[in-house]
């Protein structure tokens, strides 16, 4: 991970400007897991705006960020994902090597062999990070795909911030 002093002056002007407090949700919302993990069912959340070669791209020219997500099947070949996060606050390189660093999806099979987890989710989320605008996605997109693993009968999900 960068550190402040190495990203560009654009980005630290950018990350000096952002609204973070504006958006903060209080008391942040949890759940306790209410099953140990060798019988739950697991699920992956990311923000690494990570699509399927069949779904679009996210929409760069949002001015504000994309809030929309994208599905992509339990059964997925990770590797067959296309990243298309519009950051550039971060090497983009281990994504492009291993798309287990921001969605382990074969770790989630690795751990279900072993017993280690109940199952795994017939469907995972993509969302793109660096939404300058959060409020659509807090208010809007955020709670479907929480009703969407709800009735998948998700137990926990891993996120996977970018």
């Amino acid at each position: 991970m960068a550190t402040y002093r190495e990203m560009s002056l654009y980005v630290r002007l950018f990350m000096k400007s952002y609204p973070l407090g504006r958006y903060a949700v209080d008391p942040v919302p949890c759940a306790p897991l209410r099953q140990p993990l060798k019988k739950a069912r697991i699920a992956v959340v990311t923000s690494a705006g990570l699509h399927t070669t069949e779904q679009p791209e996210f929409d760069h020219s949002i001015k504000l960020g994309d809030t929309s997500f994208r599905e992509i099947a339990g059964d997925v070949d990770a590797n067959d994902l296309i990243e298309s996060h519009e950051s550039d606050s971060f090497d983009h390189a281990g994504v492009e090597a291993d798309r287990n660093l921001v969605f382990p999806l074969e770790r989630l099979r690795e751990m279900h062999a072993a017993g280690e987890i109940g199952d795994i989710a017939r469907r995972h989320f993509s969302f793109m990070g660096s939404l300058i605008n959060p409020r659509q996605l807090i208010d809007e997109t955020a709670p479907e795909v929480a009703r969407r693993l709800r009735a998948d009968g998700v137990d926990a999900c891993l996120l996977t911030p970018v």
